[in-house]
């Protein structure tokens, strides 16, 4: 199986790099990407916004022959299931880590302070203590110096949406920060944030008690985690 990982805000494809032996080892081909704006510090960012990433993300599932399983983490949920409206026919399952699906409409996170065209990491304390956990200062230190300013639009910009086939998509939620149980109580209650995953036909959710970098955190659990939703 070809399986696309997409990582979330300030990452690129080298976030990814302690979750794949597993999935390599296991005999899938392995993709992890980085995204138009975060090849670099200095890459350009004016122009790039959610569209931008959700095509460069569909560009590689057209290079690629039969299915494929979409991997995003955080922000990069939004990407993966704009991906999965695009091109349903070709994804055997869409596996969000820590995030969800963003419904027409919606937005990744339009709070997130922009200096021009970039969204720059956030200092450590607008962060909640949820989403640290496990997150030590040596990790923290090895993010920070990794981390590359999001381009503004892809945060900012509305979800454009509009084939109902991607509600059939299989789909995983490998939660960390929350509970399944609370997840599944929001979706139930009719919470309009879990709105589009309601509507989604085949749903499986997954307990990874972390905070919102596994692949930091807990590379290996995640990488068994993501083994686990493509042998689905």
């Amino acid at each position: 199986m070809d399986i696309i990982l997409v990582p979330g805000f300030w990452l690129d494809a080298s976030s990814w790099s302690q979750v794949t032996p597993s999935l390599v080892q296991a005999g899938h081909r392995v993709h992890p990407l980085t995204l138009p704006g975060l090849e670099a510090l200095d890459a350009p960012r004016a122009g790039i916004g959610l569209r931008e990433h959700i095509d460069a993300v569909v560009a590689t599932v057209d290079a690629l022959d039969g299915d494929v399983v979409l991997v995003g983490h955080s922000g990069g949920g939004a990407i993966i299931h704009g991906v999965v409206d695009a091109r349903p026919e070709r994804v055997a399952r869409a596996v969000y880590v820590d995030s969800g699906p963003v419904g027409d409409g919606g937005v990744i996170n339009d709070e997130l302070p922009a200096v021009g065209d970039d969204v720059p990491l956030p200092p450590w304390d607008d962060f909640d203590d949820a989403d640290l956990t496990d997150l030590t200062e040596e990790l923290r230190a090895d993010f920070r110096a990794r981390a590359i300013p999001q381009p503004r639009g892809v945060a900012y910009d509305k979800q454009t949406l509009g084939n109902v086939r991607r509600f059939d998509v299989p789909v995983t939620v490998i939660a960390c920060e929350f509970p399944t149980a609370a997840l599944i109580g929001w979706v139930q209650s009719g919470d309009p944030h879990v709105a589009e995953l309601a509507d989604i036909t085949d749903v499986e959710y997954v307990d990874l008690p972390t905070g919102h970098w596994p692949q930091f955190t807990k590379p290996v659990e995640l990488g068994a985690a993501i083994l686990a939703a493509v042998d689905r």
